[in-house]
């Protein structure tokens, strides 16, 4: 497959990925950053508890990873672009980091707390410490990150002290009558400056330094990937995909939906977060098995689209849904329930699908994505400098 293929596989899988961040995102939209996981506060059938559940066991955290292995992955053929243009390839990507990071901190400041662009401006700079190792160094970090990043979660179920719930329980009571009936201006002074728990500046600061760490390993397995040539050639390597997918989907399905079945276990958010990663790889491979025979379908062109809109399409997905949920906007917060709101994700991305794809007919880039390009290459027209070449970069 020529990199021209490449580019498009990774679009689509990137335009997947945002729909299923849409559904998990979904969750936080209607309930709230920690109303999520305590759905106690809202009135839920037991069919939208299922929902509740299904939605955290295939959805939530799985489709996160994928964009990260996404991001590494793009890193690779990015850095093969820059390189056949004869230009600085670290100082492109720093420029590029910093606008991710100067996006995100607008983002999460004046529209939403779920934001992860600033996350991916960090990591795009951390990432290039491993942008020139081997493939073989690279699969030993993700191996071990793998394995030791999960112990992060041991005792999660159990962390909190009664007092800290306590604490949680008041946070979301005034979390849902802020974010339901607040202005714009009392919503973003909620988000800013209410904490439901105190956490030590030690604490805080220890944990913002591990966070490139805790967050690498889908991102180092994005980079060996690409490094070694996967999805490049599916035809000849779908064997290989439906091996590893599997496997892996069953395994992580099954080790997210301990933390469920077992919630008094201290080893469930270990189990969760370890089942996360393997899930998402799994549903890579499952992609790319699919991938195969159906690039002329007009779906996978349309997931395509959403994908080379990724950071457009992103930003706007959070303008829909606060402005759906907040006060300022329609006031559902909390309102709506997990079913419809299953159902508001679909109908979001399916006009998503079909506004992609016909703003693609009239416009070659997105314009989140051609302000990333102007910053990144310092160039009016987006277009990086250096020699002309016939390779493609890729977005977010």
């Amino acid at each position: 497959m020529s990199i021209q293929n490449r580019i498009h596989a990774i679009d689509g899988l990137r335009g997947l990925s945002l729909f299923g961040i849409l559904m998990a995102n979904m969750l936080i939209f209607q309930y709230g950053m920690w109303g999520k996981d305590d759905l106690d506060f809202f009135t839920l059938s037991q069919v939208e508890h299922i929902a509740y559940y299904l939605l955290k066991i295939f959805i939530e955290g799985s489709f996160m990873p994928i964009f990260a292995f996404l991001f590494g992955y793009s890193m690779v053929i990015m850095q093969k672009g820059l390189k056949k243009r004869g230009i600085k390839i670290k100082r492109t990507f720093f420029r590029r980091a910093i606008f991710l990071i100067i996006v995100g901190l607008l983002h999460s400041f004046f529209l939403w707390e779920g934001d992860i662009l600033l996350l991916y401006g960090v990591m795009a700079i951390f990432l290039l410490l491993f942008l020139n190792r081997k493939p073989k160094t690279l699969l030993i970090w993700t191996i071990i990150l793998l394995c030791l990043v999960p112990l992060s979660g041991y005792g999660g179920s159990n962390f909190e002290t009664a007092a800290e719930k306590k604490s949680t329980e008041d946070y979301i009571q005034n979390t849902i009558e802020v974010y339901g009936n607040g202005s714009y201006f009392e919503i973003m002074d909620h988000r800013l400056n209410e904490t439901p728990i105190d956490f030590p500046i030690y604490f805080v600061m220890f944990g913002l330094l591990l966070t490139p760490l805790l967050s690498a390993t889908l991102f180092l397995l994005g980079i060996y990937c690409a490094k070694k040539e996967w999805f490049v050639t599916p035809n000849i390597e779908k064997k290989r995909y439906f091996l590893f997918a599997a496997f892996l989907i069953p395994v992580g399905l099954i080790l997210k939906s301990i933390v469920y079945m077992l919630p008094e276990s201290n080893w469930g958010m270990v189990f969760n977060i370890f089942g996360a990663n393997l899930l998402s790889f799994g549903y890579i491979c499952l992609f790319a098995l699919m991938y195969i025979g159906t690039r002329r379908i007009m779906i996978v062109k349309m997931f395509e689209s959403v994908g080379r809109l990724s950071f457009t399409n992103y930003i706007s997905q959070t303008v829909i849904c606060t402005t759906i949920f907040y006060g300022y906007g329609f006031g559902l917060f909390g309102e709506l329930g997990v079913g419809l709101g299953i159902g508001l994700s679909l109908l979001i991305y399916m006009l998503q699908m079909v506004g992609s794809y016909w703003y693609l007919k009239c416009f070659r880039i997105g314009p989140l994505e051609r302000l990333l390009r102007m910053f990144t290459n310092l160039t009016w027209n987006g277009a990086p400098k250096g020699k002309t070449s016939n390779n493609q970069t890729v977005s977010m």
